[in-house]
């Protein structure tokens, strides 16, 4: 491990470590004198970051970056829950930095999703999951900051498509009189 110092005050600013013991460098982590700010992994040595974990003044773990193209560029963030497992993960569709999808997870399970598909800042879908299945997707096409349209998906592969005509979260069936002459 080898450290650095910050040059005017003496304080810790960053360890140096070599993980694997090959004599390359593959984690870095970022203090604030005996306190973890930030750290970061290149686990398989490629030159690029492969995981960046953030830490709280308190110590605790915030939140941990990845990159979804494993090209040094994190544009994922995840959240643990109170059991350790991944809670939430942010999304950076377009890798700018700006959260356009986040995923709810339970015990690291995908149960839902929001994304702000035509990033105005309101999210605009919405997914749902059971296990490894989608059992429906709605959508806000009228830019309301609320679903209009949804599909639910049986077990045996129908569709159902819905409107919600008033805008009070009533679905019905889009064949209906209701959702013909609203």
């Amino acid at each position: 491990m080898t450290p650095e110092y910050d040059q005017v005050t003496g304080r810790l600013t960053l360890l140096k470590y070599d993980s694997d013991g090959n004599g390359k460098v593959d984690t870095w982590s970022y203090m604030d004198g005996s306190r973890v700010i930030r750290i970061e992994i290149d686990k398989d040595e490629d030159g690029k970051i492969d995981r960046w974990e953030y830490y709280l003044p308190d110590q605790t773990l915030e939140k941990i970056g990845s990159s979804r193209a494993q090209d040094g560029k994190e544009d994922a963030w995840s959240y643990l829950g109170s059991d350790g497992s991944i809670a939430r993960t942010d999304i950076s569709t377009r890798r700018d930095g700006k959260i356009t999808r986040v995923e709810h997870f339970q015990k690291n399970v995908l149960v839902s999703a929001e994304e702000d598909t035509d990033e105005d800042g309101r999210m605009d879908r919405w997914e749902t999951y059971e296990g490894d299945r989608l059992t429906s997707i709605a959508f806000d096409t009228l830019h309301r900051g609320t679903p209009d349209r949804r599909l639910t998906y049986g077990v045996d592969g129908t569709a159902l498509v819905q409107v919600d005509v008033k805008g009070d979260g009533h679905f019905v069936p889009a064949t209906t009189p209701a959702a013909r002459n609203p």
